[in-house]
């Protein structure tokens, strides 16, 4: 089957190329579904491998593609991917249209995918990296079911998991901080949002949010600190990635834990503040101020590897729970939708590479 997917090359000499590719599918063996891709949202992560560290400021159209300068420094890092063509789309729904000799009882049911190559018209799919919808439900309604909804649901198992009882969250106003706040208030998890202006406070509070705090204020350090007293939180997870947000938190977390301890020690508070950073929407360099004490630790987090970590019983049961309540917590609402030609165009590629909170672009090829 010809296909047409949406695919990015880094040159020799420094140049990435994002560019529509034909693409011949081979009929699906057992175990593949043949899915025609109706709906595929652009999440940070896929602007990553699009674009990668591109000097945005040199997009170019160069026919029917677009080209930009990779900046010289940084090259190195792009050294594994020079000359090949990689797809993106990392999550995406559509229909079935055929199926391997087992699969044979989806065809013609929608599903939502995730495994990359997502912005084309089809994509050739193990069947266990799809999850069929309800009948009657729509692919834009399924499109983004994996990535946000799971990496929500992946940060409180983590809490779980590694002994934490409240989790603190930077920028906490984004489609999956929203996701977060509805999950933590169900399952009477304490939440310390962290956001940028007085409308992501308004937000947060008109969904639920009980401590939301404000970073541009003058008071955050102090508004931060009394709502880890609140809650607890020992654990955050930071989408910021540059700059001092996550030694921020420690501090803070330090600062609380201090309370309570018995005498001076040199050494800081025995209760151990966890730190991941999950995204790079400041690609700078991380800094940390020490002020937390030796009780700490500091990690990335990648929602691929924690599905690889946690028991397969508790993936099961988030995937279900995605499922279950896909018009309610995990609903994403969608600015605009662009076929795969209007993702070239550079004007389109602005808007979506703002990130803008509330702004969350939806490609049907």
């Amino acid at each position: 089957m010809d296909s047409l997917e949406l695919r990015s090359t880094v040159s020799e000499g420094g140049t990435l190329r994002l560019h529509l590719e034909p693409v011949t599918l081979p009929e699906p063996g057992p175990g593949q579904l043949l899915v025609r891709i109706e709906a595929a949202p652009i999440n940070p992560s896929d602007l990553g491998l699009m674009f990668g560290p591109a000097d945005m400021t040199t997009l170019a159209k160069d026919g029917a593609a677009l080209t930009a300068r990779i900046p010289e420094r940084a090259m190195p890092m792009m050294r594994a991917r020079i000359g090949q063509s990689l797809a993106a789309g990392n999550e995406g729904a559509g229909t079935v249209i055929a199926a391997g000799p087992d699969q044979q009882q989806l065809v013609g049911r929608r599903v939502a995918m995730l495994g990359g190559a997502m912005y084309a018209r089809l994509r050739l799919i193990a069947a266990k990296d799809c999850l069929p919808l309800p009948e009657g439900a729509s692919a834009e309604t399924g499109a983004a079911l994996f990535v946000n909804p799971l990496t929500a649901l992946g940060f409180t198992e983590t809490m779980r998991a590694e002994g934490h009882s409240a989790i603190v969250h930077a920028p906490a106003a984004s489609n999956l901080g929203q996701m977060l706040v509805r999950i933590c208030m169900a399952d009477g998890i304490g939440l310390v949002n962290i956001v940028r202006s007085p409308e992501q406070v308004a937000l947060l509070r008109g969904i639920g949010a009980e401590h939301v705090i404000d970073s541009s204020t003058e008071t955050f350090r102090e508004d931060l600190t009394e709502a880890i007293a609140a809650t607890g939180a020992t654990l955050c997870f930071d989408a910021i990635g540059g700059g001092e947000m996550t030694s921020t938190i420690l501090n803070a977390m330090e600062a609380v834990a201090a309370r309570s301890m018995a005498s001076y020690d040199r050494y800081g508070s025995a209760v151990l503040k966890q730190g991941y950073i999950y995204g790079a929407l400041d690609t700078g360099p991380t800094t940390l101020r020490r002020g937390f004490g030796f009780s700490w630790s500091i990690g990335g987090w990648l929602l691929f590897h924690a599905l690889q970590r946690l028991d397969p019983a508790t993936v099961q049961a988030m995937r279900k729970r995605v499922v279950d309540e896909m018009d309610t917590t995990f609903a994403s609402p969608y600015t605009a939708r662009i076929t795969l030609e209007q993702a070239l165009e550079p004007e389109t590629v602005a808007a979506y590479m703002r990130k803008s909170t509330g702004a969350k672009y939806l490609i049907t090829p």
